[in-house]
């Protein structure tokens, strides 16, 4: 089983002058569900080398996040993620990691687009965790609509952005933005565990939904192994 986890390369929280970057729960949690499970599991970014973190995400460390800051191989792979655009291999699924900096670079990025529209019309899994949504932004199905058009979704809530005061801060509200693309959004409590799984593609709400949407991945690659 191979597993690409998608990271951001974006570092600052736009004008606000604050650091920003990938939320280390929404990486360190999968990764560990996904290699115990023996998948190999391969970070990339789109500039490539090290991924910024968000502080704030640095000072909540669960057990899970000091388990893979204590991984020497998991920890060299988060300060050289592969450049996107370089990657050459096929993967299983694709799991997009969260953090505010996702908000700026996914969205945009060509690359991001053409790897995840790749990923899904191959028939292969997509899934995302928080604000790794925004990746879906611009990526395409077989029919060339939006990925999202049609399918249930979940995502770092209009809601949520408010409750943590940056909701004029990014560049969109993530849940809007999705919905205007043609998705079914489907919210579940603040900062609860929330995992919506429409066929190959699963999303999570929030940090807190991070093991859950790993685990139903798991799910989705064995079930279409069989």
């Amino acid at each position: 089983m191979k597993i690409l986890i998608l990271l951001t390369s974006h570092a600052m929280l736009g004008e606000s002058g604050q650091k920003t970057g990938l939320w280390l729960e929404e990486l360190a949690v999968p990764y560990l569900v996904f290699t115990r499970a023996g998948a190999e599991v391969e970070l990339a970014s789109p500039l490539g080398g090290p991924a910024p973190i968000d502080p704030k995400s640095e000072k909540v460390a669960s057990a899970e996040v000091k388990a893979f800051l204590a991984d020497p191989k998991a920890v060299a792979k988060l300060h050289a993620t592969t450049k996107l655009s370089t990657l050459t291999g096929s993967y299983d699924a694709v799991f997009v990691a969260g953090g505010h900096g996702t908000m700026w670079d996914l969205p945009t990025s060509a690359d991001v687009a053409r790897q995840l529209s790749r990923t899904w019309q191959d028939g292969k899994v997509l899934a995302a965790v928080c604000h790794g949504p925004a990746a879906l932004v611009g990526v395409k199905d077989e029919k060339g609509q939006s990925v999202v058009q049609g399918r249930r979704f979940t995502a770092f809530t209009n809601e949520e952005e408010a409750a943590v005061g940056l909701t004029k801060v990014v560049p969109f509200l993530l849940e809007s933005k999705l919905t205007e693309l043609g998705g079914h959004f489907e919210g579940g409590p603040l900062w609860a565990s929330h995992v919506v799984r429409d066929g190959r593609l699963i999303t999570g709400q929030n940090p807190a939904s991070s093991k859950g949407v790993a685990e139903a991945v798991l799910d989705a690659v064995r079930a279409a192994k069989r």
